[in-house]
């Protein structure tokens, strides 16, 4: 059974991910919006604004990075919405895949292309002059957190 539920779930998030790289919309918000806006917060507006002594793209990142993941989840939700206003989910209840393979592959699409961009954006940062006193276990610990911030449902208590 275990086997029967990875397998279907390996093939609806190759699918998933395949409706990603095809959609250059979905691949402009999530991707090159954030890189915009850290470029335009730290070169137009970052001498407007006084980071304390330190560069302002050390202070921008964290907030950029939290909307970057919000950009990716809020893509996930459409994608399920258009999946189930299609008619996609009563197709593949019809056919002997598992009930949870559909949801577990827009999660693990979610993860994965989150986890891709924020580390395209992170690099852009690190070209722009972000530098971090953070040892590995404290990115860990980021990486954790926006983990977790993909994974966390709305509502959920």
């Amino acid at each position: 059974m275990r086997t029967h539920v990875l397998d279907d779930t390996s093939t609806l998030f190759a699918r998933s991910m395949r409706h990603i790289l095809r959609s250059p919309d979905t691949i402009i918000t999530t991707a090159v919006t954030p890189i915009a806006m850290l470029l335009l917060f730290v070169y137009v507006f970052g001498g407007a604004i006084s980071a304390g002594g330190g560069s302002y793209v050390n202070h921008l990142l964290p907030g950029i990075l939290l909307i970057t993941v919000a950009s990716g989840i809020a893509y996930t939700a459409f994608r399920l919405f258009t999946d189930v206003s299609t008619g996609i989910f009563e197709r593949f209840q019809s056919m002997p895949i598992a009930r949870s393979a559909l949801l577990w592959s827009h999660v693990l699409t979610s993860l994965v292309a989150n986890l891709a961009v924020v580390g395209l954006v992170v690099l852009v940062a690190f070209a722009m002059g972000f530098r971090s006193g953070a040892g590995l276990l404290a990115w860990l610990a980021v990486l954790g957190i926006l983990v977790l911030f993909t994974l966390a449902r709305p509502g959920s208590r």
